[in-house]
């Protein structure tokens, strides 16, 4: 199996009956590394699909492989790329780096002013974000479009971020502004490429807060 393998587009309405067995992928992913996401309904990706906000990945153009949508916020301002999921078959051979990739030129071209951001617990997200330009932020920078904020509610860490006052959580916030691209799309990753020594120690960081997630949330409700 190859990455030539798949093709990787926006999605249409042809691509609609996918939709349940995109969101048990997304519920089951979560439940296996033991982290929270904003639940999805199979209807919400299907609206998703019908604005020509999704991108699906077919293995050899005929079997679901991968899904992400986008979803724009605070008046068009901030756009999320949400949603990232790779059937476990069709995991390790680089999909999902091309999904995302797809997913921020189909932001960059329908919301070119736009800031993209991302809230995210996995690491290979993480990494495959900065890849594209983005960079930590704290969540002060993310949109204050209280729908955004709402869709948290579903999610198991929901507690901690209110504990916080929304203004952390175990989810990393990304952001990559289209303002600050001085030196062109690839200058960020230039200057990440810079800092890996700091941001590999970041990610440890991250991935050992998330490892004691669920005695935090024990510790919440004790």
């Amino acid at each position: 199996m190859h990455i030539d393998d798949f093709v990787v587009t926006v999605a249409t309405t042809d691509h609609i009956k996918y939709s349940q067995e995109i969101v048990d992928e997304m519920a089951e992913s979560a439940k296996q590394r033991g982290t929270g996401i904003a639940k999805r309904t199979p209807s919400y990706v299907a609206q998703k699909i019908e604005e020509g906000k999704g991108i699906i990945a077919l293995y050899k153009g005929v079997e679901w492989a991968g899904f992400c949508y986008i979803e724009t916020w605070g008046g068009k301002e901030y756009v999320a790329n949400s949603g990232l999921i790779v059937s476990p078959k069709f995991r390790k051979v680089g999909l999902a780096k091309k999904i995302k990739e797809k997913a921020f030129e189909l932001s960059r071209t329908k919301y070119p002013n736009a800031k993209l951001f991302g809230l995210t617990t996995g690491l290979a997200v993480m990494k495959i974000n900065s890849e594209l330009g983005y960079v930590p932020v704290t969540y002060s920078e993310l949109t204050d479009d209280e729908s955004f904020w709402k869709g948290c509610e579903s999610c198991v860490n929901f507690p901690i971020l209110m504990s916080k006052e929304r203004k952390n959580c175990l989810c990393t916030a990304m952001i990559f502004d289209p303002a600050k691209q001085k030196g062109g799309d690839k200058a960020p990753m230039e200057d990440f490429k810079k800092k890996s020594k700091l941001y590999e120690r970041f990610m440890r960081l991250k991935e050992f807060i998330m490892l004691r997630g669920k005695f935090i949330k024990a510790a919440l409700f004790a």
